[in-house]
């Protein structure tokens, strides 16, 4: 791995993994972005320039993908539309940069015979129910429930594809829910920290029972450059750090962190097709690629990530007040 092209790498994300990679490799990244809103070419500052270029295009667009895809031998692919209510709203782009984004790379990729890692989700196998014993695992049927884990299932499906069918060299992952900074202030960790810190109260959907798996991004992180290091070509990873908490357990532990009232809390509508729970079993890539999180509970990930909020208001202020304009519109 000596020339690294990272598609969506200004993202929350493709953004953190690009530090990770600077920090321990000694590879040469380009960023192939889009730049659109949740992207944030701040992620970038201060890297340095003879390591780290911007490309600002399409990941759908085959005219800027070749000539890139040409010139490295490895390609990681974070771009995507990512944001579930997003995707029940409009659709159309999650279609576009999901499926015919993945698509139009993996036929350069073809072409080119690079390396391919497909970064996804866990949101592909739908949901469990909250006193299923069961996790996720790299035999666990897709069973996506909205617009946005529905595309990315099939962008899966299309890697898959191309590797049986004409050889791609190609692995995929499979992560839970990320939290970290430069997370976008509409996603919910970072939502309600900046509610907090703007002396408001956070917002649960529902009865905030809803479980995620979640997982500090510097792990994800470290866990995709174990795969591309030694990950088996064709094969799938799952991510996770076992850390299972509800909504509600994860708002409480912000409102402590930052000094408030635990129920200091408002409960809102909840979100159409909303996900009971998602667990990840990440034992394959524990035991064949000797991964470990860095963050070994949930707590010290979080306050990791709430401090970061705090640090960097004059990142996420910008953004704020449009963001929570949207969710009242929809009386979230």
């Amino acid at each position: 791995m000596r020339r690294l092209l990272v598609t969506g790498g200004a993202g929350f994300i493709g953004a953190n993994f690009v530090h990770h990679v600077l920090a321990h490799t000694d590879a040469e990244v380009t960023v192939l972005d889009k730049l659109t809103y949740a992207a944030s070419r701040a992620a970038l500052d201060g890297l340095p320039a003879d390591r780290v270029r911007l490309v600002v295009g399409d990941v759908a667009d085959a005219a800027v993908v070749e000539p890139l895809v040409a010139a490295h031998d490895t390609v990681v692919h974070f771009a995507a539309e990512s944001h579930n209510d997003n995707s029940l709203d409009d659709p159309a782009p999650f279609v576009h940069t999901n499926l015919v984004g993945t698509f139009t790379l993996l036929e350069a990729v073809r072409r080119h015979d690079a390396r391919l890692h497909h970064v996804s989700t866990d949101e592909v196998y739908g949901d469990l129910d909250l006193d299923d014993p069961k996790r996720f695992t790299e035999d666990t049927p897709y069973r996506p429930s909205s617009p946005y884990s529905a595309t990315k299932a099939g962008s899966d499906h299309l890697v898959r594809a191309w590797v049986r069918s004409f050889g791609v060299r190609a692995t995929i992952s499979n992560c839970s829910n990320n939290h970290g900074p430069w997370q976008h202030v509409e996603k919910f960790i970072p939502r309600q920290v900046t509610n907090v810190l703007d002396g408001g109260r956070p917002k649960i959907y529902g009865d905030g029972l809803n479980v995620r798996d979640w997982i500090h991004t510097d792990d994800h992180s470290s866990a995709v450059l174990a795969i591309l290091e030694r990950g088996r070509i064709g094969e799938t990873y799952l991510v996770g750090a076992d850390g299972e908490r509800n909504n509600l357990q994860v708002v409480r532990t912000i409102l402590r962190h930052l000094g408030r009232d635990e129920d200091d809390i408002d409960f809102v509508t909840d979100r159409a097709g909303h996900d009971r729970r998602y667990a990840i079993e990440s034992g394959k890539l524990r035991a064949e690629l000797g991964w470990t999180p860095r963050f070994t509970d949930v707590e010290s990930g979080l306050a990791d990530t709430i401090d970061w909020y705090v640090a960097h208001e004059a990142w996420w202020r910008p953004q704020k007040a449009a963001t929570e304009a949207s969710y009242a519109a929809k009386g979230q």
